[in-house]
């Protein structure tokens, strides 16, 4: 991934002292979160790194005086424009909800991947196994598996924010399950697959 200093886009102007340094350096954190997360989403360093600085310098709360607010609106506001640049790029992206093929998945059975072994996919060592697997969905499911895994947004929450982008507003805390499900069942075979060629 390309090297990312939070310090470009968090500037506290005058520094914090103090406990406002731990808020400036939490800020900081999440600014590096959210550039990791609008990656993921766009899979495009370059968008997502121009998407978090623009974001953050708009941002007019001070991060030393309420660094969770400031978070909150940052996380907020990213995720919002990388659904808007999803959006530019495919507009019909959001409209229709994703075929779900229940024939030969794993919708009924257990969670194919444990939360523990999503965060270890999210990690460096899995990020590329992971990328290429997210390349070969659409937009939708993309965005999808992307707030649920790295955010750990809400069933209702994820379909919230898809649907500003739907024209129709299709999307229900039920079909965003669906798919996430569905997006779980074609991670874990995709892993299963480039094991046993890697074997």
């Amino acid at each position: 991934m390309k090297s990312f200093s939070p310090e470009v886009v968090l500037m506290a102007e005058p520094p914090c002292s103090g406990q406002g340094s731990e808020a400036v350096l939490k800020a900081q954190n999440a600014a590096v979160e959210m550039y990791r997360f609008a990656a993921l989403m766009l899979g495009n360093e370059a968008e997502a790194l121009s998407l978090v600085e623009n974001t953050v310098a708009a941002v007019e709360i001070d991060p030393c005086a309420d660094p969770c607010a400031a978070r909150g609106l940052v996380r907020e506001r990213v995720l919002d424009g990388a659904l808007a640049i999803m959006h530019l790029h495919d507009p019909a992206s959001f409209d229709n909800l994703p075929r779900t093929d229940t024939a030969g998945s794993c919708i009924e059975d257990d969670a194919p991947l444990s939360g523990r072994e999503i965060s270890e996919l999210l990690a460096s060592a899995g990020r590329g196994p992971l990328r290429d697997w997210l390349n070969r969905l659409s937009q939708a499911q993309r965005a999808v598996f992307v707030q649920r895994a790295v955010l750990g947004s809400s069933n209702a929450d994820t379909a919230r924010a898809i649907n500003r982008f739907a024209r129709p507003a299709v999307w229900t805390g039920e079909a965003v399950s669906s798919v996430f499900r569905q997006a779980l069942c074609s991670l874990a075979s995709s892993l299963v697959h480039s094991t046993q060629v890697a074997a």
